[in-house]
């Protein structure tokens, strides 16, 4: 089967992931629904010119239930890929600016009023279309799919985060034991599984271990499972900056390819599968997810685990409606420039915050 790839959003990590999948021979046709489609014309073109597949831009604001819906209908992809948000992270990450500096303190879940109406929509739509298509979703998955997922609409599986730190770890792997030097039908590449939160890239990126052991992005190793936490902040150290998308999308494709028609069979670390809170390793079998967790470590500890890593992301709760409680350090961060930015959020309230934190970041310039 030649598969139809829908993706919201022709940002860079979308199109180096468009780059990715139009290598792929059961892919014909990828499709960017994007608000600005003048932006990724010429992109888009130039890599229709370079592949072997269908490429095109249909201009859609993705806020928009009434445009969102008719695309689906129009386009009826095999997977949909959600790369879209309204405030990118590198408008805010790594910018040295006062409001920056405090939104970044209080963690990634302040952003969320401009991270969730893309895909709230999108999977509202989804759903009332009562579409079976797999959605695969890039924007703050850790947490939106926790939010999302209490009112019914978590999308299929997350990426980025986890993935990241599962690339991490395995280069380092293969440094300390010399593969793929090494001859692949004598020395197999141990499995890798990981238990961790988007708050883990930064340090993980940065090789950077936290002090608190207990906060350690969680690595095992080999079919037993032995802990080797060390792996993931092995290797060069990255500044924090839109370098990060080249990893990002390196560790989306997987997941992505895995979720296609004829995805085959795949084990590794992805985001937010079945709404929960972080990241697990999948074993990912004909677009069928399943928890792949060590022997010994049970679904309860490691979404507790992820719980408590998601409270240095600035999320104290979400409750059975979906709705978020920021943490002590995320109000406190944001409590000088406006304490509404931290105030619980709530779907019904998305609207309303998102223009407000627009309004907050534009004094960044």
């Amino acid at each position: 089967m030649n598969a139809c790839v829908l993706i919201f959003g022709a940002g860079d990590v979308a199109l180096q992931i468009a780059t990715g999948l139009a290598q792929d021979t059961s892919v014909r046709r990828i499709v960017f629904a994007e608000k600005y489609p003048e932006r990724a014309v010429d992109a888009a073109e130039m890599l229709a010119t370079c592949a072997g597949c269908q490429v095109e831009v249909i201009g859609t604001d993705a806020t928009d239930p009434v445009a969102v819906t008719r695309l689906l209908r129009a386009v009826r992809a095999d997977l949909i890929v959600q790369a879209a948000s309204i405030v990118g992270p590198w408008q805010i990450f790594g910018i040295d600016h006062p409001v920056a500096h405090a939104l970044s303190a209080g963690g990634i879940a302040l952003q969320a009023s401009v991270q969730l109406p893309v895909l709230l929509n999108v999977m509202r739509c989804v759903r009332e279309l009562e579409l079976d298509t797999p959605v695969t979703n890039l924007s703050m998955p850790d947490i939106a799919h926790v939010i999302l997922g209490r009112l019914d609409l978590a999308p299929t599986i997350g990426l980025g985060n986890v993935s990241i730190l599962h690339l991490r770890a395995r280069a380092a792997l293969r440094a300390k034991i010399g593969y793929p030097d090494a001859d692949p039908d004598v020395h197999k590449e141990p499995l890798l599984r990981l238990v961790g939160h988007h708050h883990h890239v930064y340090g993980v990126m940065q090789a950077t271990p936290p002090d608190d052991p207990a906060q350690s992005v969680c690595v095992y190793v080999g079919d037993t499972g032995e802990r080797d936490d060390g792996l993931a902040y092995a290797g060069h150290p990255f500044p924090t900056g839109p370098i990060y998308n080249v990893i990002t999308a390196a560790a989306s494709l997987p997941v992505i390819r895995a979720m296609l028609p004829e995805g085959g069979d795949m084990r590794f670390s992805a985001p937010a599968p079945f709404g929960l809170p972080g990241g697990y390793p999948v074993h990912i079998r004909h677009g069928e997810i399943a928890l792949d967790l060590p022997e010994g470590v049970t679904q309860k500890d490691a979404v507790a685990f992820n719980e408590r890593i998601s409270m240095l992301d600035g999320v104290q709760a979400i409750d059975d409606d979906g709705t978020l409680h920021y943490t002590d350090n995320a109000r406190n961060s944001v409590a000088h420039i406006d304490p509404r930015l931290a105030e619980p959020l709530n779907v019904n309230n998305v609207t309303e915050r998102m223009a407000l934190f627009l309004e907050t970041i534009d004094q960044i310039g």
